[in-house]
């Protein structure tokens, strides 16, 4: 099969997931208690129940929620993600205003867990049941185990309280400025620890195996440099593994996202969802949670296509 071919159904195939996703996310919401309407009433207890009522009527919250979920459907398929009701923005354009900060945050993340991962990985399968091993699975345990906004919280209490190396405030600069990329470090360790420790273990583990097969054997009694059976060979077939393992690491990333930009006051989406969910902003919510599921969809898109580049036969299974 070719690799147009392979890439189109992986596309078709990830249509109903979306689908699926926003079916259950617009279930969940509506099954909670209390809605936008009531969440105005609360914040300003001069609101009649008349006017609840009539806004109720005005929003569409009245309406069956299969209907709803149709009208909501039709907008996201026009680009129109509905209305903020608190405020009276477009949904639409407050996700767009968020996203950067978002996917900076995310690739930040997955830099320094790669960074950290592969060599630290490479190193412990080729030293392994050594002292450096043990090291790197001591961290690696660590690594997973350890909560993340309770690493951030600690990050933040050493190296932005105690020794003052970083703002624990938003520099109100651009993105890009020096201020906002060194206030971007403890957030982006923080989301890509437990990342980097993943792979680290994956990659360990995958090029602990490869070493040990026929091949490898074989490089050696030609006389092979070391350096080269392992950087050339190895590596090449370890990162299978590893690449299959980061799409899925994506959705922590994600999810994580969440719980460290309300640490940190990260001003992403993961704050600004926090904050529509309180408000029980059904438009802001169910447009935070397609765009997620976009992306996670395209991660794995993206490991399936270097999954195949790496592995041809795979592309023969579909």
């Amino acid at each position: 099969m070719s690799m147009q071919r392979y890439i189109a159904r992986r596309i078709v195939t990830s249509v109903p997931v979306l689908i699926g996703v926003s079916m259950v996310t617009f279930g969940l919401m509506h099954a909670a208690p209390g809605d936008v309407v009531s969440q105005l009433v609360a914040s300003n207890p001069n609101v009649s129940a008349a006017e609840a009522v009539r806004l109720r009527e005005e929003f569409g919250l009245n309406d069956p929620i299969w209907v709803q979920y149709i009208d909501w459907m039709r907008g996201v398929l026009t680009g129109d993600f509905g209305e903020v009701y608190s405020s009276g923005r477009d949904a639409g354009a407050v996700i767009w205003a968020r996203l950067p900060e978002t996917l900076v945050l995310g690739a930040f993340g997955w830099i320094f867990a790669i960074a950290i991962a592969i060599p630290s990985g490479i190193y412990a399968a080729v030293n392994k049941d050594q002292l450096g091993d043990d090291v790197s699975r001591f961290v690696a345990l660590s690594g997973i185990s350890v909560p993340n906004f309770w690493l951030g919280l600690m990050l933040m209490a050493v190296f932005a309280v105690q020794f003052d190396l970083f703002p624990t405030l938003d520099p109100q600069t651009g993105l890009f400025s020096r201020q906002m990329l060194w206030w971007l470090i403890l957030p982006g360790v923080t989301i890509g620890t437990a990342a980097a420790a993943n792979v680290m273990r994956i990659m360990r583990t995958s090029m602990a195996e490869e070493l040990n097969k026929e091949y490898v054997t074989a490089a050696r009694a030609k006389g092979l440099p070391e350096r080269t059976i392992i950087l050339k060979h190895v590596l090449r077939n370890s990162m299978i593994s590893v690449t299959t393992v980061a799409a899925f690491l994506t959705a922590g990333l994600v999810s994580g996202s969440v719980v460290v930009e309300n640490v940190f006051s990260w001003p992403g989406l993961g704050q600004e969802l926090v904050a529509a969910i309180q408000l029980r902003e059904m438009n802001l919510i169910m447009g935070i949670t397609l765009l997620t599921g976009v992306v996670i969809v395209l991660a794995n898109l993206l490991a399936d296509i270097v999954y195949a580049v790496l592995d041809p036969r795979i592309r023969d299974e579909y």
